[in-house]
Parts: C-alpha cells; structure tokens; sequence
C-alpha cells in the first residue's frame, strides 16, 4: 500500500476523484471511507464497502491523523498545509437585522476563539454605529474579555481566518404571499456572492467562507464555484477549496425541531437520539430518532420546524434573531472550538447538512453505525433537490 504521505505527523491518503464536484480532503473515521469518499454512504457505516489498512494507517485512523485527499484536484497540495492555531480574526460582511445579531452574539460569548471582528457594509453609517456599540460592551475590570470590533472597508475583507458572509437582497417582506422565503432569494444573493467570491480568489483567500445568508447551502456551493473559474470562464481549480467553504443553516433548523420536541412528548426522542440532515429549507429531513426511527413522526416535526419561519412572519416579525444565533453565531463558535455541531459541508457535489466539526486532520462527518433506510432516502433526496438547483 503505497497512496498514502505523511508530513508534520500527520497521514494524507490520496484518492481519485471528480476534480470538481469530488470532496477535497476530510478527516477519515473508517477504514471504508478510504475506499468511497466522496459519497452520502460516508455517514453510515453499514453501507461503506470493507477495506483493509496496514498497522501505519490504522494507527493514523485510530489517533485521528488520517487525512483523505482528492489529488485529482488542481492545487490539492494546499491540502497538505496544517491549520495555523489560535485565535481567529472574523469578518463580518453586512450588518443588517442578522449580521447584528450575529456580531453581538460572537462578542459575548467569542472570547475564547476569537481575537477580533471586523464589520463591512454598504452603508458606512451602519458599521459605525455597530462598532461604536460594541465598543462600548465590556465587562468591569475586565475590558479585554471581548473581542474587539471595527470597521473593515471591502479592499480589506479578506484579511481574515473567518470570513461571515450575511450579505443579502430582496427579502420578501412580511405579508407577502412567497411560501418558499428563502428560494426566492436566490438569484439576486447568487449574483452578490459571486461577486466576492471572486475577489477572495483574486485575494488567494486561505479561511473559512461562512455561507449564512439565505438559501444558504446554494449559495455556500455558488462561492466555491464561483471562485474557481479564470476570467474566462474556464474551470481552474484555483479559487476556493471546497472544504474552505461551510453552510450555516442548519443549527436553527435543528433547534427548531427540538423547540417542539420539548412541547410535544410524540417528539420527546429527538432531544436525545434525533438528528438534523439536509438544507436550510426544502429537503430538510428531521429524524425523530436513530434507533427507534419513525416515518411518520418525522415527516410532522420536519413540516413543523420547515414552516416555523412562516409562524413568525404570521406575528408579524421577520424570523432573523433564532437563525443569525443558533445556525451563525453558535454554530461558527463550535466550528472554531473543534466542537460537533449542524451544518453543510461539501459532500457528493453539494453542500448537505449534517453533524460535523473541524479537526487538524480535516473536517470530520458523524459516522452513525447503521441509517435505516427510509432515512437515507431523504438524505438522498435532499443531495438531489440541490443538484438541481446548482
């Protein structure tokens, strides 16, 4: 057995793969992932092929040093470098109802991770008044606590580990007739997200791309898209990696599936055994449960939490404070801390959410021993509802 490298410590497989749509490199967690990377049958065990590894290699699987690596991509030696520790300079681009919401929950509780933020917008009197606020949030005695904040202009918004794109156009407003808020947004965000996707190309931007406007996960594959083209056009592979870019939309989601979990004791297993897979939107699929999986119940507290959106809209609120702090602020803190948590990563061609976190050895998917069926079908339904779309 000879595909794989070590550097620094650590072990890189290497795999063929689609140089495009194929995954980039991620945290290997069985052997079988060697041998089938870039699939949804890298989250369930029982549907990975079996494939032996020599004692280096399982070694290396065992202490989480194995690294799978598409080498059919352009510039997969990228892949190689290891993550620079510390703490991590953020961007936020837009300060709008989300990107405030977002900023304020990164200040309070992004000590540990962060070292500073930096706030962008159109409007200058926005990003001043936000940053003037924040400056102004301290505790006692302990005026370093928070990370600090100030005003970036866009020549300078790739100067960053963590780059929050908020950014968005045409929100439907509240009493409108659109059912599907967040597909309507998709052109008018798409253009907007190209735009910079090509400056953090022209910029050899390195960090994490946060995708949290709406529809998030189209989006999140637009940029890395995007990126990735000359300027003619032409595919190069020379922009953003794919696993550079994350989709943050479904830690709401996952949240709002088990803010009726807890008013309805049908759903109560989904606090302790349920699970969250898909978009931030249509194609989502709440499992009540993983062990004691149950179609029926699924299908309600996925209608429940798909449409809990709406539900605010019906008060007359636009629904922005629960996603900008359970899919943003929250779930990019985990990212940083290493920690497990909801959201969409690169995997057979699309940005699919699920539980994942960011290791030194790459980003890891949960491995769940054996996903029924009926289960899978959704996940592979939701991995074709974004085919289509991008």
């Amino acid at each position: 057995m000879n595909d794989y490298l070590e550097k620094d410590g650590r072990l890189f497989w290497l795999v063929e793969g689609d140089p495009v749509l194929g995954r980039g490199s991620f945290r290997a967690a069985h052997p079988g992932q060697l041998a089938a990377p870039h699939g949804l049958s890298v989250l369930d065990a029982s549907r990975l092929p079996q494939f032996p590894l020599d004692e280096k290699l399982s070694r290396a699987l065992a202490e989480g040093r194995l690294t799978v690596v598409n080498r059919s991509r352009p510039g997969w030696e990228r892949m190689l470098e290891p993550a620079v520790p510390g703490k991590k300079r953020v961007n936020i681009l837009a300060i709008g109802d989300v990107g405030s919401t977002l900023l304020t929950g990164l200040v309070l509780l992004g000590g540990d991770v962060i070292s500073s933020i930096g706030i962008c917008d159109l409007s200058e009197q926005i990003t001043a008044r936000w940053a003037f606020e924040m400056g102004q949030v301290s505790l006692p005695w302990d005026y370093d606590a928070f990370p600090s904040v100030e005003v970036v202009d866009a020549d300078h918004l790739f100067d960053c580990d963590v780059l929050v794109f908020v950014a968005s156009k045409g929100i439907p407003p509240v009493g409108s007739d659109v059912r599907d808020v967040r597909m309507a947004q998709f052109e008018s965000n798409a253009a907007i997200v190209r735009h910079y996707a090509r400056m953090a190309r022209e910029k050899q931007f390195r960090g994490l791309w946060a995708a949290v406007s709406d529809p998030v996960d189209p989006l999140a594959k637009a940029a890395y898209l995007e990126s990735n083209h000359d300027e003619n056009g032409n595919w190069d592979g020379m922009g953003l990696l794919p696993e550079q870019v994350q989709g943050y939309g479904l830690g709401v989601m996952n949240a709002r599936a088990a803010y009726y979990a807890k008013r309805d004791p049908r759903f109560a297993s989904f606090l302790s055994d349920g699970r969250s897979f898909g978009p931030h939107g249509t194609g989502l699929w709440i499992a009540n449960s993983l062990s004691h999986y149950d179609e029926a119940l699924s299908r309600e507290l996925t209608e429940l939490t798909v449409t809990a959106n709406l539900k605010m809209r019906e008060l007359g609120f636009k629904p922005y404070v629960a996603p900008a702090l359970s899919s943003g602020a929250l779930s990019l803190l985990l990212t940083l801390r290493g920690a497990w948590h909801c959201g969409s990563v690169f995997l057979d061609g699309v940005y699919m959410g699920c539980k994942n976190r960011l290791t030194p050895a790459g980003i890891e998917t949960e491995l769940l021993p054996s996903i029924p069926d009926a289960l899978f079908a959704h996940i592979e339904d939701a991995a074709n509802r974004l085919k289509e779309i991008i």
